[in-house]
């Protein structure tokens, strides 16, 4: 291959790049909040997707366009396990973008478009992890593992990523230490439809609050530090100051592991508890609850 010939790959790649970038960003917002600047895209027809992380607890929300144009925004809910929010604006004509659920490969390239001030922005990387399902730390379920070796700015978070073919496959956010991860569509269009619907997420509730503590024999327990006197933890007879030291037969090893079983599937289901009260170990069955609204 010729060097003109390598010059001109290079210079088509740049195009599509950019052609990329430019189709998109009538799609994609900026997003405002109390003394937060992030950005977020259409997903449905008056209906913005944002990370949730990148907003504020409260005040107001506002959106500006590409363009320039800022509307006002409300918040339809937010679900901080997936780091997924929606908003509602007053502006059907706005163009969803379709998110696509692909296979990627490491090493791929990737494309982040986020907005700032009405303007596109982009940022170019690389697939540096593609793996299956996971949990997030705050207990939320992600359809897959994607990280992305790309620089991230900051107002950035909450808008697309683009594969090598142009295809929509999520979200960006910030992971821990500031890794850049991707929400997968197929857990966007999951939770965002929930949030269309019931306004928030669902999780389990057992109405105590537990820390981690050591046991004989080298092995870990739950101690109940606190109980709701209305949660199904008191209705299932556990009291202040027993000791979690199985669930369902299992070891209890972090107090994350039973936060992690109160997705939004466990509600109505009836568990087996191990309990260490006063020396002794004795079993109850609870069944858990729905999480009451903050």
């Amino acid at each position: 291959m010729t060097e003109s010939a390598e010059f001109t790959q290079i210079q088509n790649l740049s195009t599509s790049l950019a052609s990329l970038v430019a189709s998109t960003a009538p799609s994609v917002t900026a997003v405002q909040s109390h003394r937060s600047r992030s950005s977020g895209f259409v997903w449905r027809p008056g209906l913005v997707v944002t990370a949730d992380e990148a907003l504020s607890e409260d005040g107001e929300f506002a959106v500006t366009l590409s363009g320039g144009d800022t509307v006002p925004a409300k918040l339809v809910g937010r679900d901080p396990t997936t780091d997924v929010a929606l908003l509602r604006v007053d502006r059907p004509d706005l163009r969803p973008v379709p998110l696509e659920t692909a296979l990627v490969r490491v090493g791929a390239l990737a494309i982040a478009v986020g907005a700032e001030d009405g303007a596109p922005t982009a940022a170019l990387g690389i697939v540096s992890r593609s793996e299956g399902a996971w949990r997030s730390l705050r207990g939320g379920d992600i359809d897959a593992r994607i990280e992305l070796d790309l620089r991230l700015r900051r107002s950035a978070e909450g808008g697309l990523v683009f594969e090598a073919a142009g295809r929509a496959i999520g979200m960006t956010v910030f992971g821990p230490r500031r890794r850049v991860l991707v929400i997968p569509s197929a857990t966007i269009a999951r939770v965002a439809a929930r949030l269309e619907s019931h306004g928030r997420i669902a999780r389990g509730y057992l109405g105590l609050g537990l820390r981690l503590v050591s046991i004989e024999g080298g092995l870990s327990g739950a101690m109940v530090m606190n109980v709701d006197p209305r949660g199904p933890g008191a209705t299932a007879g556990i009291y202040q100051g027993d000791i979690v030291v199985n669930w369902n037969g299992e070891p209890i090893g972090h107090v994350q592991s039973v936060l992690h079983a109160l997705g939004p599937d466990s509600i109505g289901q009836t568990v087996t508890i191990g309990l260490r009260r006063a020396g002794e170990t004795k079993q109850v069955l609870l069944t858990i609850a729905e999480r009451p609204a903050a």
